[in-house]
């Protein structure tokens, strides 16, 4: 029993170390693009100004840079949306392959316990049977394909 409750707690740490570096990330990543918000905006109001004040070429640079700034935030907010979807679909893989491995031996300890009990190797026999045979379903069913509504459509 001890075994189990130490690989939960062990699984239960893991998934709270993973989330707050997970806020971590995300913090520095806003944080930066709102950095580079900033300048754009800045570099912009800088063009404003340089505009009412001569009209000339000092507008054409400032302008350049103030949406050069804006730009670069949108491309660090865009790449943190596709590395983000990225992510989620790997530790949702491991956060499975974890529950298993935690069954399974959640399973084996369980099974001396079991075969010592008055139903005997029966009692493990047949979960152990339906088990087998959710998973060869689980393989071999067609995933049901996405239903669009008319309504979403543009």
């Amino acid at each position: 029993m001890g075994t189990l409750v130490s690989l939960i707690s062990a699984l239960a740490s893991g998934e709270a170390m993973a989330a707050v570096h997970r806020a971590r990330t995300t913090a520095i990543l806003y944080g930066l693009a709102a950095v580079f918000a900033l300048c754009g905006v800045g570099f912009l109001i800088g063009a404003a100004y340089i505009w009412l004040a001569a009209r000339y070429g000092p507008l054409a640079t400032s302008l350049g840079f103030g949406i050069g700034f804006l730009v670069l935030a949108g491309l660090v907010l865009v790449i943190h949306k596709l590395t983000t979807s990225m992510r989620s679909r790997r530790r949702a893989k491991r956060r499975q392959a974890d529950m298993t491995a935690l069954g399974v031996t959640a399973a084996l300890a369980l099974l001396p316990a079991l075969a010592k009990s008055k139903g005997g190797l029966g009692a493990v026999i047949a979960p152990a049977l339906a088990v087998v045979a959710y998973a060869i379903y689980r393989e071999n069913a067609k995933p049901t394909p996405p239903t669009h509504d008319p309504k979403d459509m543009p």
